[in-house]
């Protein structure tokens, strides 16, 4: 059962692509190691095809959404005190 997604979800890979684009005016194809099985992005676009610009630490790429899971918040609720 995956959760759609949606623009400012977290999401995380569950697969890495054979590469990667970048989501920039000028997209380059970079290769997959610039992130991480595991890595969690912030969704921040979603783009025809099932492709969705995602923000990680790395840079902006555009991702499949069969790589990417919606990262879930109910198990281990935080909240921050300060």
């Amino acid at each position: 059962m995956s959760k759609e997604l949606k623009v400012g979800d977290r999401v995380r890979v569950i697969a890495l692509p054979p590469y990667v684009k970048t989501a920039e005016p000028m997209p380059m194809l970079r290769p997959p190691n610039v992130i991480k099985l595991g890595e969690e992005g912030v969704a921040l676009d979603r783009y025809p095809g099932g492709y969705w610009g995602v923000r990680f630490a790395n840079g902006n790429f555009l991702m499949d959404s069969q790589y990417l899971e919606a990262v879930t918040t109910a198990e281990g609720t935080e909240e921050v005190e300060g």
